[in-house]
């Protein structure tokens, strides 16, 4: 049998489960909290973050500040943020990471498989020729070779450097 470890769950498992909606919730934090919350940018009217059970290295979310349930409930200032948002998500990544392409979308509602499925987010995941192995298809395992935090600290970097 093969065994995978992820000791780092752990403490997403243990914690107590919350109703709150943890994309209201980690922006209205402190900006001090920012990297331990992987808050990677803070707009005017929504904010880019890592997500923290990422599909592929550098996997973001973009999303309004505003609880909305889908993208045709945003303003159109939110929706012109966002798409802005996109483009520096790109930009940061095509300079930190180099990726081949991009998976770019959102899953609105649960039936869409959306894991938070009442605020709408945009997900930004770079992509390498290759990068489908034959682990997530032979053993439902997927690699991130990278920790978070050292994304976070490399594309805050190339941030700053673009901006």
């Amino acid at each position: 049998m093969d065994r995978l470890w992820a000791p780092w769950r752990i403490e997403y498992i243990k914690q107590p489960k919350s109703d709150k909606c943890i994309l209201c919730e980690i922006p209205r934090q402190s900006r001090e909290n920012d990297r331990k919350n992987l808050l990677l940018y803070r707009g005017e009217k929504a904010f880019i973050i890592l997500n923290r059970y990422p599909y592929n290295n550098g996997h973001l979310m973009i999303a309004p500040y505003r609880h909305v349930p889908s993208v045709i409930n945003l303003t159109d200032d939110e929706a012109i943020e966002i798409h802005k948002l996109l483009k520096l998500s790109i930009k940061i990544l095509d300079k930190t990471m180099k990726p081949e392409g991009y998976n770019i979308g959102a899953n609105i509602g649960k039936a869409a498989g959306a894991g938070i499925d009442m605020h709408y987010h945009l997900h930004i995941v770079p992509r390498w020729v290759g990068d489908t192995n034959y682990m997530p298809v032979l053993s439902d395992t997927k690699i991130i070779v990278e920790y978070l935090q050292q994304t976070y600290d490399n594309l805050k970097k190339a941030l700053k450097e673009i901006i």
